[in-house]
């Protein structure tokens, strides 16, 4: 399965810890509670059993994320309104989930391959990603199914002389197919899914175009 759900939860206007700050300051003040629930997200995609050929190196280098998104509370925007589902949190911060998924990604999907550190010098090009947004956005009000908002900017830099070779915004939009935590879980598979789906391919596209090196 693309997720691992340890326990159901039903997501109500209570289900939601408000916060009394807008998006651009949403921290949570308040204590942490023990989690009833606990879940994952970026599992959609797997490794092939076919051995996807890889013919140039990416450095990417450590992911920038919304800080209100990037810890392991879920997100929710209501009316410009910022808040944490309750009783739910991802298994590990989000950006972590977010960076094995865009290492799952690029595994299953050539032609590039994601170098190690000790491998700078075997990349064609380095890669920034910047999570601009990861969120439940409860659009038709708090009581609706959310759309999930994952929005990526990506820039890719040649190595050597430092040339920019892209500057793009990706960003997916997913309904969940209810207002509970499982399904919100689901899209939010559904829409990183795509988002780094849509990544890799221009990655692979623009490195195509490098001469051999």
């Amino acid at each position: 399965m693309s997720l691992s759900r340890l326990a159901p939860r039903s997501l109500g206007v209570a289900a939601a810890v408000a916060l009394s700050m807008s998006l651009s300051g949403c921290i949570s003040l308040f204590p942490k509670a023990d989690p009833s629930g606990l879940y994952r997200f970026g599992e959609a995609r797997q490794a092939s059993a076919d051995q996807v050929e890889k013919s140039f190196g990416v450095f990417k280098i450590p992911t920038v994320f919304t800080r209100a998104s990037m810890s392991d509370r879920i997100l929710t925007i209501t009316n410009g309104e910022a808040a944490y589902i309750a009783d739910a949190r991802w298994v590990s911060p989000a950006i972590v989930l977010f960076d094995e998924a865009v290492a799952r990604a690029f595994e299953a999907q050539g032609p590039a391959r994601l170098v190690t550190r000790g491998e700078t010098g075997k990349a064609a090009m380095t890669l920034r990603l910047e999570v601009r947004s990861f969120e439940t956005v409860y659009v038709d009000g708090p009581k609706t199914a959310p759309e999930i908002l994952v929005e990526v900017r990506a820039v890719t830099i040649k190595n050597g002389d430092r040339t920019l070779l892209g500057d793009k915004v990706f960003q997916t939009r997913v309904r969940a197919a209810e207002n509970r935590v499982g399904a919100i879980v689901q899209a939010y598979d559904k829409a990183t899914d795509k988002t780094l789906s849509d990544i890799v391919a221009w990655v692979g596209e623009t490195g195509s175009k490098l001469p051999p090196g």
